[in-house]
């Protein structure tokens, strides 16, 4: 390395997209904190985020490409404005966006993760601060020799080709993949077992989403006997406590394997009451080595760094692949033919568009919204499957059903209730797409059947390659548990806490979000969203963190926010993260002006304090001011308990 510093002519380390920091670069969702050298027109790749440094030679001997993605004539590069500039690539028709501060530019492709489509301006980015989040994918700027601008994209060598294997002979049997439910399999690779991500009861995301199917009888012995879990984020369908909490307490110390994401997998662990004692958080883009035979690498989302990963499992060198909810795994930069490949395909996994209403949000526009969502993320997982050409692919983690009562039948404040509004897409019709377009052999999986991957990669047509389960098998449910969930949701709705307005204020301080110009609403409701009795209906002003009786003068953006009270207080309470509420369909939404106000939900989806809000000094405190008020002399007798919660409510 140090000849290589001599050499240099030129060292350019890339920051983010957001102006004034300089310190990183995130181009695809397996690297991070990359240096780059450039030597006239060309960059070389010094630093490959999470590689240990005697490791760098493993890289350096790789190849590493430079497309030009975008030029702009003199005259275009003189045209951009300071701030925001949209761009589009007229003959390839792609979009870019290029921030401009002074002589400094960045660039991004336009690939906006909310609700699809491109990045548009609106009331997000109209200072710049947001567009780093929305695209991990950054670009880069250079002048050509006539003062035009190229954008530039680096394309580093892939870490799977890093110690690449050659595929052998697989013996039938050797290799098992047998489904369980939603986005869980189990594995057998030799005399190694591996499970991805086992939610196999319980709800999932509070009480919105239930097991469509009904696990193998055996599931819990199959996970006491594997020997690695792979848990792919935090979102509940795919880490599930009480899944977890049952195999706990037969063998909590199973080693589990977790991406180095910037909010943990396991953030709530300690108060998940879940006995886990075997956890490895292991960086992204390093094949780590399970014995001989087996090794896997876990990769990041270009979308979603902060939380989703996805996973390449390789056998005897061949190749299992397994993008899970990833929107963009690894930027997009997947390898191509391998054995297996499995992702979601079913949508249906948001809030948006069911639960809003007002404006637009009607019953038809919703209907055709979700129809051609549906339609594009069909369209988008077959043309990645025909891209990829796996040899063998299978739709999964999106078996999941809204059955608890209350979003199953009938209507509920002036719109459908869940279940029958969230339709999602069939396997079988991406699976017969794939078919159109490719040679691909698509499998969909039923709980308890088996892919032999021996069989399937020698003939794909051998009535032993996939073994279904025994005729008679329960294959849906038809019922659920929901007595213990719901005992524990209901437990916080009388939670001593909720007795003090004041809770208000503790709660959103701790949250952090503010300097945001946003006023929201929050409504406690009951079962049908109508105002809860007794239930708290309060004002939120981000812009200074304020709790106002009325909406302010100033101009501002509004939401209003109605939230189940028992779901709204068990997160409060816990701090938990609010998609238990968005994606778990538990609030109805409407918004004034309509747009999405990203910054806001990121933060309490994703960014809230990794610890719970200090309730207990909470309590002390105000038992302390009670006391203090009881000195006076004229104390308050308990029946002013409510108007000292209005006047606290109206002065926090």
């Amino acid at each position: 390395m140090a000849s290589k510093k001599k050499e240099r002519r030129e060292i350019e380390l890339l920051g983010p997209f957001l102006p004034g920091m300089e310190q990183r670069i995130d181009i695809f969702g397996s690297l991070s904190s990359l240096l780059l050298v450039k030597r006239d027109k060309s960059w070389e790749l010094l630093v490959w985020g999470g590689v240990e440094f005697m490791m760098l030679n493993n890289f350096w001997s790789l190849e590493q490409t430079t497309e030009i993605l975008l030029c702009l004539s003199p005259a275009e590069a003189a045209g951009l404005k300071e701030g925001i500039n949209f761009v589009r690539n007229k003959s390839t028709g792609k979009d870019y966006i290029l921030y401009k501060k002074q002589s400094h530019l960045r660039a991004c492709k336009n690939m906006c993760k909310h609700q699809g489509g491109l990045f548009i301006k609106d009331i997000e980015d109209l200072d710049g601060r947001y567009l780093k989040i929305c695209s991990s994918l950054v670009l880069v700027v250079e002048k050509d020799k006539e003062n035009g601008l190229l954008l530039l994209e680096l394309n580093p060598p892939n870490p799977w080709d890093s110690d690449p294997r050659s595929p052998e002979d697989l013996a039938f049997g050797e290799v098992q993949v047998t489904y369980l439910t939603h986005a869980c399999m189990d594995l057998k690779l030799g005399d190694k077992r591996v499970v991805f991500d086992p939610w196999l009861i319980g709800p999932a995301f509070a009480r919105g989403w239930w097991l469509l199917h009904e696990p193998p009888s055996d599931w819990l012995e199959r996970l006491c006997q594997v020997d690695l879990i792979y848990i792919s984020h935090m979102h509940s369908d795919h880490l599930s406590y009480p899944t977890l909490k049952k195999l706990a307490e037969r063998r909590s110390n199973i080693p589990i394997y977790v991406g180095n994401t910037e909010r943990p997998v396991f953030w709530n662990l300690n108060r998940s009451g879940v006995q886990l004692t075997n956890i490895h958080v292991v960086p992204f883009g390093i094949w780590q080595q399970v014995d001989r035979n087996l090794r896997f690498m876990i990769l990041m989302d270009g979308v979603h760094p902060e939380m989703d990963t996805c996973i390449i499992v390789e056998y005897k060198g061949h190749k299992i692949l397994n993008t899970v909810d990833c929107t963009r795994p690894n930027g997009g930069r997947l390898p191509m033919k391998v054995d297996l490949m499995m992702s979601d395909f079913a949508g249906g996994a948001s809030g948006f568009p069911m639960t809003f209403s007002g404006g637009k949000f009607t019953e038809e526009w919703k209907a055709q919204f979700i129809k051609t969502e549906r339609k594009k993320l069909l369209n988008y997982k077959a043309r990645l499957v025909k891209d990829l050409q796996p040899r063998i692919y299978c739709p999964f983690a999106g078996y999941f059903v809204e059955s608890h009562p209350s979003d199953k039948y009938g209507w509920t404040f002036s719109v459908m209730y869940i279940k029958e509004t969230n339709i999602k897409n069939d396997p079988d019709e991406l699976n017969n797409l794939i078919k159109k377009n490719s040679d691909v052999v698509t499998w969909t999986p039923r709980p308890g059947a088996t892919l032999d991957l021996g069989r399937m990669l020698k003939d794909p047509t051998d009535s032993k390659g996939i073994i279904e389960p025994p005729e008679g098998t329960k294959i849906y449910k038809d019922s659920w548990d929901f007595g213990p969930y719901l005992k524990i949701l209901n437990a916080a709705v009388g939670d001593e806490i909720f007795l003090h307005a004041s809770w208000i204020k503790e709660y959103f301080t701790w949250a952090g979000f503010k300097d945001y110009n946003l006023v929201v609403r929050m409504i406690e409701t009951d079962e049908d969203f109508n105002p809860f009795p007794g239930g708290y209906d309060y004002l939120v002003d981000f812009l200074d963190l304020s709790f106002p009786k009325e909406r302010p003068s100033r101009e501002h953006p509004y939401e209003e926010i109605r939230s189940r009270v028992d779901v709204i207080r068990h997160v409060v309470k816990n701090g938990l993260l609010w998609d238990d509420l968005y994606i778990g369909f538990q609030t109805r939404l409407q918004r004034d002006p309509d747009i999405y106000h990203h910054l806001f939900w990121n933060h309490f989806q994703i960014k809230l304090p990794l610890t719970p809000p200090n309730w207990k000094s909470f309590l002390t405190c105000y038992e302390q001011s009670k006391a203090e008020i009881s000195q006076v002399k004229h104390p308050i007798d308990l029946g002013d308990t409510l108007i000292i919660c209005a006047i606290t409510l109206s002065s926090i």
